[in-house]
């Protein structure tokens, strides 16, 4: 099949408020090599870094559990989610970052992280690549009670649960978070605790 090319690609701004939102207008060749013009919004909130910490000892992850605005806006009746530790990639480096962002939020301090695979969580409007780690904890690790940083009012409540319990949470939907979930699946699928 052949794959589709884009030429004459304008863009207009129509927000940058937090993160940006354009407006791309642009020509698009169809697999019949006509051209068609196209019309699509894509908000760029950058890249960003998810991670899984888990203990095979303890057979328990760490999740964090905060207020998302936009899930209270479409039904989520308290707007609170759980997920795993994640965060706005700076600098470009997503190692660097999730370890960061893992002792702000959880205040665990690791070292070692294992990228797993990467994603584009909503390609249809989101330019955003997620790159998923996995990341081992143990309790000498914890230097702080984590909870976000103070000026990024996150107000982020830190939950050890043991691994079985957090897979029965997306089976009754109390994790909704689709990065949470393909990194709980993807612990189960690599057998990560056996």
């Amino acid at each position: 099949m052949q794959m589709g090319k884009v030429r004459n690609i304008k863009k207009e701004l129509l927000s940058d408020n937090w993160y940006s939102l354009e407006k791309v207008t642009f020509e698009y060749q169809k697999a019949d090599g006509e051209w068609e013009t196209q019309v699509r919004e894509a908000y760029d909130r950058g890249n960003g870094a998810v991670i899984l910490l888990y203990n095979k000892v303890k057979q328990s992850v760490v999740l964090t559990r905060q207020f998302r605005m936009p899930t209270y806006l479409n039904g989520n009746e308290t707007g609170m989610m759980i997920e795993a530790c994640a965060g706005i990639l700076e600098k470009g480096n997503a190692e660097e970052t999730i370890r960061m962002e893992v002792e702000e939020e959880t205040g665990y301090r690791i070292n070692d992280v294992q990228k797993v695979f990467e994603s584009y969580m909503s390609p249809g409007s989101v330019t955003e690549i997620l790159y998923f780690f996995l990341g081992e904890y143990e309790d000498d690790m914890k230097v702080s009670e984590g909870g976000g940083a103070e000026d990024e009012t996150e107000n982020i409540e830190v939950l050890e649960l043991p691994f079985a319990a957090a897979l029965k949470m997306v089976k009754t939907g109390e994790i909704k978070d689709a990065k949470t979930i393909m990194l709980l699946q993807y612990a189960q699928l690599t057998g990560i605790f056996s």
